[in-house]
């Protein structure tokens, strides 16, 4: 019996990692994106850039001598590993089943296997905030030896990019906020917070060891610049102070693109005059003193493109045939790669989201809102199961994300998708427990809230 169960355990979980790997099988390499060449040189560089912690450009290099697919698998097995431990948290007994219907639903209906099979930070977003639900909520059903291996995870999801950083941050204040309100009690609240303390610790260690010097990207202002030059604050507050030889941007004001992608990251005016390093002192000086004149339409814009970010989640955004400073990279510091990577079909046209984004985003959206109203009706309740409890944690993971880059980046899709496939994964859970309720008195059990 026991070798029927591990068979049957290993055969699903090679379905679910052969559908997770996908995308990748087919385009015949790993998936890549604009970023990837930021996260691969900076362990070779030896310093840091903008929103590219050191930690998964760690992962790259050492997986890159067999072609970037062991930091696929590594994100595979974490995915299938999570969502295992959620349904057991949850009380399904028929896990193994429940586990190849889950994933095989996401990855024909939602971004998850576009994440899995990118050289990219993206797929731990969506599985730090799973993970970090799980100490939250659920750290009963876990052994000792699981919650320290979740914690360590959930530390690593949270160093491999800022913004995952402040998204699980803001998760733990937020139920932090609840817990003291009494409205729902998060008792594993200390082991997450730990976690997220040590995101930090293990993003400070890796940045010093890459750079011998800092431990925080640098940059950030200039990323805040880029979004309020798009919402026409910069074009306002230079009209309103040039000339004046302090601001070395005067002299363009008329030039300046009105999309803070085209600033940042094109040959212009941001590369004549420094980049981050030549001009991050004057965007902090602009981006400071707009906060300080022009309070009301800050909040108005910084809320207006919070909202934005909040339904912005199409798949495949900057996945293109061509991702010139990727290739570089590649070519200068992994020669290895380049033959298999010039070969992939997304390097030669034949990968388009067109279509995938016609499923992808209605998808998205609708789980989005179905997500919206369960949350709200569990709020009103005042009572939370573990699927309820689930829920909420999802829906403050989208506001948190929403105003974290919106607010201070700029609404992308990249941003939203990277999430979206966990809206859907709470739907699909409530849908199937419609249907088959899990365990009924072990969710009785831990429905149970503390007197408000």
């Amino acid at each position: 019996m026991q070798v029927r169960k591990s068979a049957a355990w290993a055969l699903a979980i090679f379905v679910c990692g052969a559908l997770l790997l996908a995308p990748a099988i087919w385009n015949g390499f790993p998936l890549l994106q604009y970023d990837t060449g930021g996260y691969l040189a900076r362990p070779f560089e030896g310093y840091l850039v903008p929103s590219r912690p050191a930690p998964y450009g760690l992962v790259l290099a050492a997986a890159a001598s067999l072609d970037f697919w062991p930091a696929l698998i590594l994100q595979i097995g974490a995915t299938i590993w999570i969502l295992s431990l959620t349904l057991r948290a949850l009380g399904y007994r028929n896990r193994l089943q429940a586990l190849a219907a889950l994933i095989a639903i996401l990855s024909l209906l939602t971004s998850l296997p576009f994440l899995t099979a990118i050289l990219l930070t993206d797929i731990f977003a969506g599985l730090g905030v799973l993970g970090l639900h799980l100490l939250l909520f659920q750290s009963a059903d876990l052994s000792r030896r699981e919650r320290l291996a979740l914690m360590a995870f959930v530390a690593f999801c949270g160093s491999t990019h800022s913004a995952t950083l402040f998204l699980l941050i803001g998760i733990v204040v937020a139920f932090g906020i609840l817990s003291l309100l009494r409205v729902v009690v998060a008792h594993g609240l200390r082991q997450a917070s730990l976690a997220a303390l040590l995101a930090f610790a293990v993003m400070f260690a890796a940045n010093f060891a890459v750079s011998r010097r800092d431990i925080w990207p640098p940059g950030g202002y200039g990323i805040v610049f880029g979004r309020m030059l798009q919402d026409g604050i910069v074009a306002r507050y230079l009209n309103e102070h040039c000339p004046d030889p302090a601001l070395r941007l005067c002299p363009y004001r008329n030039d300046l693109p009105d999309n803070a992608d085209d600033f940042l990251w094109s040959d212009g005016v941001f590369n004549r005059l420094g980049r981050f390093t030549g001009l991050n002192e004057e965007m902090r000086s602009i981006v400071l003193g707009s906060l300080r004149e022009y309070p009301f339409l800050q909040m108005k814009l910084a809320a207006l493109a919070a909202a934005k970010q909040f339904v912005f989640v199409g798949s495949g955004e900057g996945v293109l045939d061509s991702v010139s400073h990727t290739y570089g990279i590649m070519e200068h510091y992994t020669p290895s790669v380049v033959p298999a990577m010039r070969q992939a079909r997304q390097q030669h046209g034949a990968l388009d989201f067109t279509a995938i984004n016609k499923v992808h985003i209605p998808v998205a959206l609708l789980s989005l809102a179905i997500l919206l109203a369960l949350a709200a009706r569990a709020l009103w309740r005042g009572k939370f199961d573990p699927v309820e409890r689930l829920t909420l944690t999802v829906t403050l993971a989208f506001f948190c994300n929403a105003a974290i880059c919106g607010v201070f980046a700029n609404p992308h899709d990249r941003y939203g998708a990277r999430l979206a496939w966990i809206g859907t994964l709470v739907v699909a859970l409530w849908i199937a427990r419609s249907m088959t309720r899990p365990d009924s008195s072990r969710e009785a059990a831990s429905a149970k809230e503390p007197p408000h």
